[in-house]
């Protein structure tokens, strides 16, 4: 498998831990993904144990920052809590040697999108601190409107934006952005900010969300966006984040094998 490609946990979606990282080790992963919740669930010792024992590194982690259903306010005393689960989850980052955590913010509620930036800035401003001297990348990511009940950025124009408010970096997901006018310059803005990159693609009449595809078999131009990170300077992983009816119908592992082998193929063609 290439070095820069990681296995995010979504593409064994409903897996326990233990059946994670069994899948890890027959696809020969260098890098690979956790949820928060692996860390809470299995605790830091297990987690690090497997980590160590099948000679990954974890690249990433995904934290919901509010439970879900909240929605960001003016409050601080409903950030606290938030605040301090994440604290937390920097310092077992650190433990773990991750390179980043992405960020699912919270969703504006009542707020203008403007107003709820600024309060997820203001909530976040502590652990950005935190994470930076532990040397740990604070990300958000773009993702899809209908999931508007746990997250503000929906493009990745607006979720570079929100970057540059809260003073953290972005994680750029293909599935959410590839449709963007002006995208290529939008890709050279965030690249000095940029710590990951979700690969997938996308079969044009695919309405069963999430309906993603294996890189190759859609039409998201995957070659083309890669290559216009490379040429700004991307330096970082390419994390598989696939599922939906098309992944379940393959099968989980075939379908994130021949995933890497593609994005493989890919980043061999253009020199990375």
């Amino acid at each position: 498998m290439h070095e820069k490609i990681c296995i995010h946990p979504m593409c064994f979606a409903g897996a326990t831990f233990r059946e994670l990282a069994e899948n890890w080790r027959k696809l020969g992963a260098r890098r690979v993904g956790l949820i928060s919740n692996h860390i809470a669930d299995e605790g830091l010792a297990a987690v690090q144990d497997a980590i160590g024992s099948g000679g990954h590194r974890v690249e990433t982690i995904n934290h919901v920052f509010l439970p879900f259903g909240a929605h960001l306010d003016g409050g601080e005393a409903s950030w606290q809590e938030p605040r301090a689960k994440l604290g937390r989850l920097i310092e077992d980052a650190k433990v773990l040697g991750a390179h980043s955590i992405y960020i699912m913010s919270g969703g504006r509620g009542a707020l203008t999108w403007e107003d709820a930036a600024e309060c997820f800035a203001r909530a976040l401003a502590p652990c950005v601190a935190q994470a930076r001297d532990a040397g740990v990348a604070l990300l958000i990511e773009d993702a899809s409107p209908l999931y508007a009940e746990i997250h503000l950025a929906h493009n990745l124009r607006d979720t570079l934006t929100l970057a540059e408010i809260a003073g953290i970096g972005v994680c750029i997901d293909f599935f959410a952005c590839w449709t963007e006018a002006g995208l290529q310059e939008t890709i050279r803005r965030a690249a000095p900010r940029c710590h990951l990159v979700q690969v997938c693609d996308y079969v044009y009449g695919a309405r069963s969300l999430p309906c993603r595809a294996v890189p190759g078999d859609g039409v998201i131009p995957v070659k083309r966006l890669i290559g216009w990170l490379l040429d700004a300077g991307y330096k970082g992983a390419f994390d598989l984040e696939l599922l939906g009816p098309r992944i379940d119908k393959e099968g989980h592992l075939a379908a994130t094998k021949r995933a890497a082998e593609n994005v493989g193929e890919i980043l061999h063609s253009l020199g990375a």
